[in-house]
């Protein structure tokens, strides 16, 4: 790639729920500019015991992680939504602009750009609560799209979302790329993560399995042609 500025760094040494209790072991990675690195794994693997370990999430954890970029931001999109139920969606967006300090002005018109994108418009002073799991998802990451970070961590995105909702999601992943953001995302929805991802980080069991591009993939589980999906099955 021609800017190589990493945004993320992240060593893991080990991490877990309870003391003594090692959930993943090992893991490594950076995330440049304009770089997508997909975390790919089977559900249990610890893709997302990961993602929330480079957040601080979890007490038990020995790991370094390091956030570059102009301004260190970032932007996480969990898996599981999670919202206030008293507050409707276009509070939850004002909340979250106010709280990475946009301008009302700004906001309003990103926060409109994004209910249009995502066809939510019709719902926009509603209460989360009574949408549905793909609305509740598109919540999320409307609010994760509302600021510009230098980094987007996302943990399951495709969960819950229908083709059109998922073609905006990766619409709008691209515009970021562009501008300069990377990303991080996990998913076991490899047909498309083999699409969408510049490089990959295996996991399973709790350990790094293989890293790199598709083709570094394909080298390290000996198939030359192998799709992303064969080469895991090998590797795992």
């Amino acid at each position: 790639m021609e800017d190589t500025e990493v945004v993320l760094s992240v060593v893991i040494d080990e991490a877990g729920y309870e003391a003594g209790d090692k959930r993943i072991t090992d893991i490594f990675f950076e995330v440049r500019r304009g770089e997508l690195l997909g975390i790919i794994g089977p559900n249990g693997a610890g893709k997302s015991t990961t993602i929330k370990t480079l957040l601080g999430l979890l007490k038990h954890a020995k790991a370094n992680v390091a956030f570059g970029g102009e301004s260190r931001s970032y932007a996480y999109v969990p898996e599981q939504p999670v919202f206030y139920e008293d507050l409707t969606l276009w509070e939850h967006l004002d909340m979250a602009a106010a709280a990475y300090g946009l301008p009302y002005e700004s906001f309003e018109a990103s926060a409109e750009r994004l209910l249009a994108q995502f066809g939510m418009e019709h719902v926009k002073h509603d209460l989360p609560a009574g949408f549905s799991k793909g609305m509740k998802q598109k919540m999320m990451l409307m609010l994760g799209f509302l600021v510009k970070p230098d980094v987007y961590i996302v943990d399951e995105p495709f969960i819950g979302l229908d083709p059109r909702a998922t073609k905006d999601f990766l619409n709008l992943l691209a515009a970021e790329r562009e501008r300069g953001a990377g990303v991080l995302m996990s998913t076991h929805v490899l047909d498309t993560a083999e699409k969408i991802c510049d490089r990959f980080v295996l996991i399973s069991g709790g350990e790094m399995t293989a890293t790199g591009t598709l083709e570094d993939i394909r080298s390290i589980a000996g198939l030359a042609e192998g799709s992303l999906f064969d080469c895991f099955d090998a590797l795992t």
